[in-house]
């Protein structure tokens, strides 16, 4: 990870993609009961390794973007605050934002970007689908992923509000990169990318410059304004 950092910055890179790793998600589940102070002693030892790289990546000037995903440690918004906070807010601890990996935790997605807009980084552009029924639910009952109730599907097959996204994004001023990353178990992978960056490039919002309502561009008059009320 310090070379990573060192050739980010040799390559003009400012952000970097990389997973927590996972000390506590073998005991993510409530049952059998965890040990008292098991999961806050895993995210201290996750901080404690984290920190020096941290400190690398903001000496290279590029942020360090988690990827927010099951089978992590940060897999959702209490625990990526549960490490931001043992490694002091470091600046360069930030998040790449997949919807995808939300939906299939019944998260809200959108909320999440209202939450956490300052530390998004990166963006995967990634579609899925959840449809729980009476033989299995999120945890997908060992089946393929064909068989799953929560499956990544290509662009604009799933569940994912991409307009409300990147509509979100627009509004807080995100200027990354939007990646295509393709996963589906139903269509070829060829029809995904060209169907994929089609719908990027169709989702892409051009901010504008000015309020629509603002017609005449003008700027505060005091003394006409007083004039229109009288006063």
């Amino acid at each position: 990870m310090m070379l990573a950092a060192k050739a980010s910055k040799n390559m003009k890179l400012t952000e970097h993609v990389t997973f927590s790793g996972a000390l506590a998600w073998p005991y993510f589940y409530l049952w059998p009961q965890r040990p008292a102070g098991l999961v806050e002693t895993a995210f201290d030892e996750l901080a404690k390794r984290w920190r020096p790289i941290l400190d690398a990546f903001d000496d290279a000037g590029v942020n360090l973007c988690y990827e927010v995903y099951p089978g992590e440690d940060l897999h959702d918004g209490v625990t990526f605050e549960m490490f931001l906070e043992r490694v002091g807010d470091h600046p360069r601890c930030n998040i790449l934002y997949d919807p995808s990996h939300f939906v299939l935790q019944s998260l809200d997605y959108l909320q999440y970007i209202d939450i956490y807009h300052d530390r998004i980084k990166m963006f995967h552009v990634k579609d899925a689908e959840l449809h729980p029924n009476g033989r299995t639910g999120v945890y997908g009952g060992y089946q393929s992923w064909i068989n799953r109730a929560g499956r990544f599907r290509s662009l604009g097959d799933g569940q994912v509000d991409f307009r409300s996204i990147f509509s979100k994004f627009a509004h807080y001023g995100f200027d990354g990169w939007a990646v295509l990353e393709w996963e589906c178990c139903i269509k070829h992978p060829e029809e995904g990318a060209r169907e994929g960056a089609q719908f990027i490039r169709d989702h892409i919002i051009r901010v504008t410059e000015k309020a629509f309502d603002d017609f005449a561009a003008g700027g505060a008059d005091r003394i006409a304004n007083r004039r229109m009320l009288g006063i």
